[in-house]
């Protein structure tokens, strides 16, 4: 005999869509505690949740949720993330200006991300909608989207925040890395430098998984000259400015950094959470791997930056990326032949992908 909770799983696919609504509306807070109800016949229910993406929009709004926390699980994770004509649904509709679920649709794409052969989404096409002005890379309408959506003027039910995520777990992998440094040709840009923008933005997802973006991409040593350059991606203004508060600096310290940081208004504020500002201090920590990077840093004066965070910031982990940013910058040059890569930083000193 099949329990109560069996029977309301198998109403997922009922011919009538208000059995289907209130199957699905009472079955979501069981995707968090009990997923295994999903999984019964070779993950049959996964699959009609599929369907019901094209859905009436609250039963897709019920559906896209329960799918979001499922895939939580490894085993629904690699079955959503693998089949190629659902994520072609999910991209065709997300990008589309006016589906009512974009933003639970961005949010199910960045936990898709947690499944590393999502990669291979930086090699899918589809025709970009016309009010996107993107190309047919998927890739790229995702950036556009993110950028173009952020105020809702895309699409007036979305903000697609959660795509950040999305691309701070894409960015662990190198061909990705070498995505966002490589200049586009359909809009001449960096796809970089687009995101740089939303690290002073008021959401903080959108902060945090750009934050996480610029740190993993910049494992691409390589790059960095790119992302010093002022006329290239020029990131250092980008993740100095939200570390920094209303302190004040030496006049000539002051005079020797880098514009954008000059003159700051009296009530600027470092950005409060901090887990966002030591990933700043990590990236600048990637970027001192190279005697170019900490050469640059020393010039601009990012030491009394991080001597200021480290004095006003009590987080046990945002002091301790500054102590190591510091022991980098302050050592003897001849001293730094242990730092030359990435690979090659002693222990205390390594950064991780996030």
């Amino acid at each position: 005999m099949p329990t109560e909770l069996e029977e309301l799983v198998g109403f997922i696919a009922h011919p009538n869509p208000q059995i289907r609504q209130l199957a699905v509306e009472n079955l979501v807070p069981y995707s968090t505690v009990q997923p295994a109800i999903f999984k019964v016949n070779q993950l049959v229910p996964v699959r009609n949740l599929k369907i019901l993406v094209r859905d009436h929009p609250k039963i897709a709004e019920h559906a896209i949720t329960i799918m979001v926390n499922l895939s939580a699980d490894n085993e629904i994770l690699e079955n959503l993330a693998k089949d190629d004509s659902f994520l072609e649904l999910i991209l065709s509709r997300v990008t589309n200006p006016s589906e009512p679920n974009a933003n639970l649709l961005a949010m199910l794409l960045a936990n898709l991300a947690k499944w590393d052969g999502l990669k291979n989404i930086i090699r899918r096409k589809q025709a970009a909608p016309e009010t996107l002005k993107s190309d047919e890379l998927v890739l790229n309408q995702l950036l556009d989207l993110f950028v173009k959506g952020h105020d809702g003027s895309f699409n007036k039910h979305a903000d697609f925040d959660y795509l950040a995520y999305l691309f701070a777990d894409l960015a662990k992998h190198p061909e990705i890395r070498q995505f966002f440094v490589k200049k586009q040709e359909y809009d001449d840009s960096v796809p970089l430098t687009k995101l740089r923008v939303f690290t002073d933005h008021k959401s903080d997802i959108r902060r945090k998984g750009v934050a996480s973006t610029i740190k993993n991409v910049a494992f691409d040593v390589p790059s960095h000259p790119a992302f010093f350059a002022e006329d290239e991606i020029n990131i250092l203004p980008y993740i100095l400015l939200p570390i920094m508060g209303d302190e004040t600096y030496e006049p000539d310290d002051m005079m020797d950094m880098l514009p954008d940081l000059q003159l700051l208004p009296p009530d600027k504020k470092r950005d409060p959470d901090n887990n966002i500002v030591q990933t700043h201090v990590e990236t600048l920590m990637l970027l001192s791997t190279t005697r170019e990077g900490r050469d640059l840093m020393r010039e601009v004066k990012v030491y009394p930056i991080i001597r200021e965070t480290h004095l006003r910031v009590e987080d046990e982990g945002v002091q301790e990326a500054c102590e190591r940013l510091v022991q980098v910058l302050m050592r003897d040059e001849e001293d730094q032949s242990s730092a030359t890569r990435v690979e090659e930083l002693d222990d205390d000193e390594r950064v991780v992908e996030v």
